[in-house]
């Protein structure tokens, strides 16, 4: 399946994504998902579906630890899972818009 994707690789269309394409994105990004990737990936879609914008990254550091506990909700954990960027990675995998606090 070919992917309609930005300039920076996210997903031009959110109704695109579903489960086979979050890994397709991984493999374009060098990645594979654990199942502790898609608890973030997923933590991710019911934020966005739920409050309609996404986060800044103290912000979602923070949704994270209220949600998934203070061992989940912390840089280094997130930072171990996406090193390049916790919030831009797991926006990326789970077809959500480039977060605008992102470069």
């Amino acid at each position: 399946m070919e992917l309609n994707l930005t300039e920076h690789g996210f997903l031009v269309n959110l109704n695109d994504w579903n489960e086979e394409v979050a890994v397709q994105l991984a493999t374009l990004n060098a990645m594979t998902l654990t199942p502790a990737h898609w608890e973030i990936v997923w933590f991710m879609r019911n934020y966005y579906a739920q409050f309609n914008y996404l986060p800044n990254t103290r912000i979602f550091v923070k949704a994270i630890a209220n949600k998934l506990g203070m061992e989940k909700g912390n840089s280094r954990y997130l930072q171990n899972l996406f090193p390049e960027s916790p919030l831009k990675m797991s926006c990326k995998l789970a077809g959500l818009p480039k977060p605008p606090t992102c470069l």
